[in-house]
């Protein structure tokens, strides 16, 4: 039985492949592979959601699949009922800084916030409209103020940095539903996503005498994850990508004062410290791997993150806070360009423009032009598979035998220079 694919869903995975960017939705749908990956993953976010901490480092090469798989798992933590804040790291957004980088990532990372209904973004006043409204049903019930209410569940935060602050500013928040004041629930949103530069302008908007700085972003986000929980969710969920910045980053000392920050989280993850929380980080075999600029070159983060020493020839261990992305067979690879294939027709069969046979050969042409690296990193290869695609659909009658001939596919080396050919790779091991 085949599934009709509306044409909403069908644009925007096949013109976020062809870009070469992950689709925000949809990644269900061509989803391949990793099984053991994903259950790994599975099993944080049910831990998270059991009030428990997660931290788990994603590696893999460029175009090796880091960010759909990021995406596969924050569309998991949405509807396990958790809150996401995604971001991607860059030289303006990191970890740790002194001159607002750190403050700029954890603004990206509140304007991100997703949950289940609103899954693109932006759910942070959602979530603080829930947690009021469910105070002004219990206040009512027990027939006293909607504030003391909230003053006693926010009770429990006031252990954490900036605790008493945040709980001034929920309560805020309710003023300015219960008053109207469209401005003052403006700027306790405001603060909460770290968008004040000045401890003055936030005293005189909403009377607290602390802000969301650099130094506070890490303490912020422990803030965020038990308040996302006393609003109803089962715990937050934070997804980086791109931490391959951190690697690139010149200064030595702002470069280890990150890895610091990573050791911190770490630290806090696995001893338990924080509640509902939980990590995932995406970077290259680089970025944890090089002893000069790498994690490995920080050597309180190599003990913690080494690899199992007994995992090896084919064996694997995933307990461990490094999930490497295991390459997609030949086979894994084939089935994925089915998927595709599916998706452009709109989940038609009779709309297929290539035959079962004519995957292959496709896979049999990229072969012979980049080897093996065709299925291990495969964003360009796919890119490729569209633009055959787009050109039989376009000039009716033309033969794909005709066309593999004059595709050209290069190897993804994310921009790290050319990858020599292997001329060698002739599919020989290929089989369903």
């Amino acid at each position: 039985m085949t599934t009709t694919i509306r044409p909403k869903d069908r644009d925007a995975v096949i013109q976020s492949l062809r870009a070469g960017v992950v689709p925000r939705a949809g990644q269900h749908l061509i989803q391949v592979g990793r099984v053991r990956e994903i259950e790994t993953l599975v099993s944080d976010i049910d831990r998270i959601a059991d009030g428990g901490s997660g931290f788990r480092t994603v590696i893999g090469e460029y175009g090796a699949g880091k960010t759909f798989f990021l995406n596969l798992v924050r569309a998991v933590a949405l509807e396990k009922k958790l809150v996401v804040a995604n971001a991607d790291l860059n030289p303006d957004r990191r970890l740790h800084a002194s001159g607002g980088q750190a403050r700029s990532l954890y603004a990206e990372l509140m304007r991100n916030m997703a949950t289940r209904t609103k899954p693109e973004g932006g759910a942070l006043a959602g979530i603080v409209e829930k947690f009021i409204a469910t105070a002004k049903a219990e206040a009512k019930a027990a027939d006293v103020s909607t504030e003391t209410v909230i003053r006693q569940k926010l009770e429990q935060l006031t252990e954490l940095v900036n605790g008493y602050d945040f709980a001034d500013v929920i309560a805020a928040y309710c003023r300015g539903v219960e008053d109207g004041n469209e401005q003052l629930k403006s700027d306790a949103v405001r603060w909460l996503r770290g968008e004040f530069s000045t401890r003055t302008d936030a005293k005189q908007a909403l009377g607290v005498r602390t802000i969301v700085d650099d130094a506070a972003m890490y303490d912020q986000l422990k803030l965020m994850a038990r308040f996302v929980r006393l609003a109803g969710f089962s715990g937050l969920l934070v997804s980086l990508d791109e931490l391959v910045n951190l690697y690139k980053l010149a200064n030595t000392q702002a470069r280890n004062a990150n890895y610091e920050q990573i050791l911190r989280i770490l630290n806090d993850s696995l001893q338990g410290t924080a509640v509902g929380l939980g990590f995932v980080l995406g970077g290259t075999p680089e970025f944890l791997l090089d002893t000069r600029r790498g994690l490995y070159s920080y050597p309180a983060l190599q003990s913690r993150l080494a690899q199992n020493t007994f995992a090896s020839a084919g064996l694997v261990d995933f307990s461990g806070p490094v999930v490497r992305l295991s390459s997609l067979t030949p086979e894994d690879f084939y089935v994925l360009l089915q998927k595709v294939r599916n998706v452009y027709a709109g989940g038609d069969p009779a709309k297929y423009l290539l035959p079962d046979n004519g995957i292959f050969s496709f896979m049999e042409h990229c072969s012979n032009r980049i080897g093996e690296t065709y299925f291990r990193t495969p964003r360009t290869t796919i890119t490729a598979f569209i633009n055959l695609l787009a050109v039989l659909e376009q000039n009716t009658g033309t033969q794909w035998e005709s066309l593999l001939g004059g595709i050209e596919v290069s190897a993804d080396t994310g921009g790290t220079g050319d990858l020599a050919l292997d001329d060698d790779d002739e599919l020989a091991t290929f089989k369903l």
